[in-house]
């Protein structure tokens, strides 16, 4: 049986902030039929892009099991079930793009992103492993920090 390591980033600047990140571990804990392995500290950060209420961040890493298909088939159903999380808990806004592509941000109850996938780079239309922009986010790369292991940090020195 084979398990590979996950990393992911959340934030949240609405309502309980504190109690959404929370309640996103918990159901995270559940579909990946595990407690996580790392959890930074949480972080209070302006939001990036656009005005709204400060976000409080954490970065976590799970480890999961990994199933026999290809990487970006493995990653593509854990961003399926973190998604999925998102809307159960209430957030209900898609992507959203200008007319330059550039991403359209909004305040929201929960944000859960991918960052790594073990040590896989996967560019596809539906997903960018790393997770784009990490180094440019310091609401990512502060609790990054705090929980990323030796492995992550060699298979990723750009970002370390």
């Amino acid at each position: 049986m084979s398990f590979v390591s996950i990393y992911f980033s959340l934030g949240s600047n609405l309502g309980n902030r504190e109690q959404n990140i929370s309640e996103a571990l918990r159901r995270m804990d559940e579909v990946f039929e595990g407690h996580y392995q790392a959890l930074s500290r949480l972080i209070e950060t302006k939001p990036m892009g656009f005005s709204g209420g400060k976000f409080l961040n954490a970065v976590v890493l799970y480890r999961v099991f990994r199933p026999q298909v290809s990487s970006l088939e493995a990653a593509t159903a854990i961003l399926q079930k973190v998604k999925s999380i998102e809307s159960a808990m209430g957030r209900k806004d898609p992507p959203e793009y200008d007319g330059a592509g550039n991403r359209i941000y909004h305040s929201r109850i929960i944000d859960i992103d991918i960052l790594f996938y073990g040590t896989e780079r996967i560019d596809s239309e539906l997903l960018t492993i790393p997770h784009k922009g990490i180094a440019d986010r310091p609401f990512v790369m502060i609790p990054l920090m705090e929980v990323a292991k030796p492995s992550l940090k060699e298979a990723f020195p750009e970002y370390f």
